[in-house]
């Protein structure tokens, strides 16, 4: 199949980067004509690009991916770039929600003396995180349920990115993601912040004395988050990065 055809194909399917997306398929065909065109009917569906390569690139690292599972967003490298400043060996670092565990083996990577879990209540996106932190710490569960109680009072970072999405506005999102990335990744509530209500709820449990809980969340919803975290306790601040259209709660426990 002549690259001119993929990528005609992929631009009558709507992909606007059609020309970059036709090499990524050739080049993870392989020479395939068979797993080329069945790489290229899946992307002409509508799968996003990054399940159909079995992979994304996050901060520099391959992150596997996997249909029905969360695909990492490049604006949540300001959420690992947070999360490692000031981090130490031995601190104890919680991904929670951490779908394909793309944040967690960030982490990993740049402070390897951390001892960093990650935790999903969709099977599916653990046995990614898995495959992405390997003798790793991934539970599967609500939130902060897969952790031992030993961890209590002793972690020092714990990372969210929660669904902030509202309700109301999943509909709105691209095909993308509304119709193949799980719900539970996406929807927040009717205010987006019902997820994150309950982590911010939780995490002082957890944290050391001085221990931050960073929460990504949208630029409208910041102010939410600073009142969730304030109204438990925490210490809250925004940080925002033009660059990559990030905006991260942090809350600290003096």
């Amino acid at each position: 199949m002549v690259c001119d055809e993929v990528t005609g194909r992929l631009r009558a399917a709507g992909c606007v980067f059609a020309e970059d997306e036709a090499a990524l398929l050739r080049d993870a065909a392989g020479g395939d004509r068979v797993r080329l065109e069945r790489m290229l009917a899946e992307r002409e569906s509508g799968l996003p690009l990054e399940q159909v390569l079995g992979f994304a690139w996050f901060r520099g690292l391959r992150i596997a991916v996997a249909p029905g599972v969360f695909v990492p967003r490049r604006r949540t490298e300001h959420l690992v770039e947070l999360a490692v400043a000031g981090l130490g060996s031995g601190d104890v670092v919680v991904d929670v929600c951490c779908g394909s565990g793309a944040v967690a083996a960030a982490v990993q990577a740049e402070r390897p003396g951390a001892v960093v879990w990650a935790c999903d209540v969709d099977e599916r996106a653990t046995r990614c995180a898995r495959r992405n932190l390997p003798g790793g710490r991934v539970g599967t569960g609500d939130l902060f349920a897969p952790l031992p109680c030993r961890l209590r009072g002793r972690v020092r970072v714990i990372t969210a990115n929660a669904p902030y999405v509202p309700s109301g506005a999943v509909a709105l999102m691209p095909p993308e993601a509304r119709d193949h990335e799980p719900r539970v990744a996406l929807d927040g509530g009717g205010d987006g912040l019902a997820v994150q209500a309950r982590v911010v709820e939780q995490a002082p449990r957890w944290l050391a004395p001085g221990g931050v809980l960073l929460v990504e969340t949208s630029r409208e919803q910041a102010g939410g988050t600073v009142e969730l975290m304030s109204a438990a306790g925490l210490r809250a601040r925004v940080s925002r990065c033009d660059e990559l259209d990030a905006t991260v709660v942090a809350g600290r426990r003096d």
